[in-house]
């Protein structure tokens, strides 16, 4: 279970949906192709769904020219970057992604919001060794976690977010509210600038230029704030509902093997490159990005699946909307 980005949003999809935000009925299209390359138009369709089809069309295109890259635009929110990245494992190929996001990140020195947590993840293929997998947000922690924080009352690590004066706080109730508010929010990858904020600053700007800029979708402060036309409708928004996001993603299939041969033993080597470096001090094991969610995983496998109290009444809630039982909980 992905906390932050999965389950946590069940609620939203579900509004999304009952409340005609995104098109239910919709589905995308290739608008545009030429050799590896394809723009697909997601035609305000559920983020998930236009993700899904567009990695497959990248996929399709790296097996017939060793790579594909493929821009999306008319998108909504895709849920877990690294989910499409993954996509291309079972074909033996590296999977990238990434998608610019309602603005909520704010750049160094600022004080408002103008970027999105602009995730980007990147997934290859190894030989004997779990599969490399990368998937991070662009901003200092991704929103859903600050609202995971929220829902349990804890306060944030400070050089996660800031205030609306632009100065840090711990306060995990008044980012989640910035989400709307387009006051204050979090900071980009790396926090204040002399702690090179500034790095996760250019990150997000990159996704946005290979995102909503290179697919004519929205960008930056154009993009609508977060969940904007379901507030509206509920007054807690004043922005007008133009319809859907218009987010910009982006979807990369390659083929190693058109390069050079033997990558996936080449990742298992750089693997235990890591995993064979001694510890400091105290410290366990040195990992690989995927490895604390693969553990995470194979926990829940055997253990079954840890839920906060507040995101089970969440779900119910959902349930009882949609007319379906109820969660099963067992202490």
């Amino acid at each position: 279970a992905v906390y932050s980005h999965g389950i946590n949003r069940l609620k939203m999809y579900v509004d999304e949906c009952k409340t005609g935000t995104v098109d239910v009925e919709a589905e995308p299209i290739v608008m545009k192709e030429k050799g590896p390359t394809a723009v697909v138009d997601g035609r305000n369709c559920l983020g998930a769904v236009c993700g899904e089809y567009s990695m497959k069309v990248a996929i399709d295109k790296a097996k017939e020219h060793g790579i594909g890259w493929v821009v999306a635009n008319n998108s909504n929110h895709y849920g877990i970057a690294g989910h499409y990245a993954m996509m291309a494992l079972p074909h033996g190929m590296i999977g990238m992604s990434w998608t610019n996001t309602s603005p909520i990140v704010v750049p160094t020195r600022a004080k408002n919001p103008a970027l999105g947590t602009n995730p980007i993840a990147l997934a290859a293929p190894t030989d004997s060794r779990d599969p490399f997998v990368l998937d991070m947000a662009t901003s200092a922690v991704a929103l859903g976690k600050v609202e995971v924080s929220n829902r349990k009352g804890e306060k944030l690590p400070l050089g996660w977010s800031v205030g609306t004066d632009g100065l840090p706080t711990d306060d995990a109730k008044a980012a989640v509210e910035s989400s709307t508010t387009g006051k204050g929010g979090l900071m980009p990858l790396g926090g204040l600038e002399e702690n090179s904020g500034y790095k996760g600053y250019g990150l997000a700007m990159l996704v946005e230029v290979l995102g909503g800029v290179l697919g004519d979708a929205s960008f930056g402060r154009k993009i609508r704030t977060w969940q904007s036309p379901l507030l509206s409708r509920e007054g807690g928004a004043n922005e007008k509902d133009d319809g859907g996001a218009n987010l910009g993603q982006a979807f990369i299939a390659i083929d190693p093997g058109v390069f050079m041969p033997g990558f996936p033993s080449r990742m298992d080597d750089f693997i235990d490159q890591m995993h064979g470096l001694p510890s400091a001090d105290g410290l366990p094991q040195v990992m690989v990005p995927g490895e604390p969610e693969l553990n995470a995983r194979k926990e829940q496998e055997r253990e079954g699946i840890r839920l906060h109290d507040s995101l089970i009444d969440n779900l119910n809630q959902v349930s009882e909307e949609c007319g379906i039982p109820r969660i099963r909980c067992h202490a």
